[in-house]
């Protein structure tokens, strides 16, 4: 992977620049985040890694909000899989979202924070027009004493990922997730949350 969004940002703070006449900090900033973003066959990815040192932030991520605005209209579907937290909501570097799912565990604990996140995003009338709740891990069917505590959130889609044998293996053995085979029963759950919640109805739609 190249520079993380995190360093790149970071080092930005930290630098005194001596820009050539006629480039404005703006400019210099989007370019360097081009630098950032990794090409493949049928998939893009950019890393956003951690914030590193001091400093404020708040200029960097405005510029951050613009370019990733600039760089999904090149694209038919823009994944953001965000860190477990609410930093990138109140940053505002998630907004503008079509389908937002919100992934807790199978407990309590994290259902709770689910609650706190929608909140979050109606504070700050972040434009969001669909949300759904994912809780992962579940061995077996889900709870009813947390199938409770989702119905409180209001929200109306819940799906479950189970538990997945094969997904322990693979990071054991540190093989990338995405050679999971069509049978693992985690993919099997993904692809049908992909088809009831977004209509796709084939992965090869994606990277089209």
């Amino acid at each position: 992977m190249p520079q993380t969004v995190g360093g790149l940002i970071a080092s930005f703070n930290k630098a005194k620049l001596n820009l050539p006449s006629g480039i404005t900090k703006e400019a210099y900033l989007e370019y360097q985040l081009n630098t950032t973003l990794a090409e493949s066959h049928g998939l893009d990815m950019i890393s956003m890694g951690r914030g590193e040192g001091d400093g404020c932030y708040c200029y960097p991520n405005t510029i951050l909000r613009s370019y990733i605005d600039k760089l999904s209209r090149n694209y038919r579907y823009v994944v953001m899989d965000n860190e477990a937290g609410m930093e990138h909501l109140s940053r505002r570097t998630t907004q503008n979202v079509d389908h937002l799912f919100i992934i807790s565990d199978h407990s309590v604990k994290g259902v709770r924070t689910l609650g706190r996140i929608r909140q979050l995003i109606d504070e700050m009338k972040l434009n969001v027009n669909r949300i759904s709740v994912i809780i992962n891990m579940v061995s077996g069917t889900l709870d009813p004493r947390l199938g409770q505590e989702i119905d409180k959130l209001g929200i109306a889609y819940t799906d479950t990922v189970p538990a997945d044998e094969m997904i322990r293996e693979f990071d054991l053995k540190q093989t990338p997730l995405l050679k999971l085979p069509d049978n693992s029963p985690a993919v099997q759950a993904v692809a049908k949350i992909l088809t009831s919640r977004l209509g796709i109805k084939n992965l090869t739609e994606v990277s089209e």
